[in-house]
């Protein structure tokens, strides 16, 4: 199974953008079959976190709590001691070996179809 990626910063978009470009690209995502996504939005210029970062993590713990998606992982908790990046690894064990994984990477978060 492989991890749809999706770079939401590319081309410094506004956040209204890059949430345009999540919502299509997970709607394209389910629709193709792929259960993994990874998002790319940065952590920001301030490092501080960026306005993408918290926005990208405020609409998936929505569309979380609508059932749109079944649970997301912010990088800087994405491994084995996440309860949700287990069930990634579980569906799919490449993801363990993912570049992200384990390295707490602020600028991207891992989404669960």
């Amino acid at each position: 199974m492989a991890i749809k990626v999706i770079n939401l910063e590319a081309g410094m978009p506004t956040v209204e953008a890059a949430r345009m470009r999540m919502n299509q690209g997970l709607r394209t995502a389910r629709m193709g079959g792929i259960r993994l996504v990874k998002l790319i939005h940065g952590y920001g210029s301030s490092g501080r976190g960026g306005a993408i970062r918290r926005d990208v993590q405020t609409q998936l713990a929505a569309k979380r709590a609508k059932g749109e998606i079944r649970g997301f992982v912010p990088g800087e908790d994405f491994s084995a001691f996440d309860a949700t990046a287990r069930q990634m690894v579980d569906l799919d064990p490449a993801v363990a070996r993912d570049i992200d994984y384990g390295r707490q990477n602020h600028g991207i978060t891992m989404v669960l179809l």
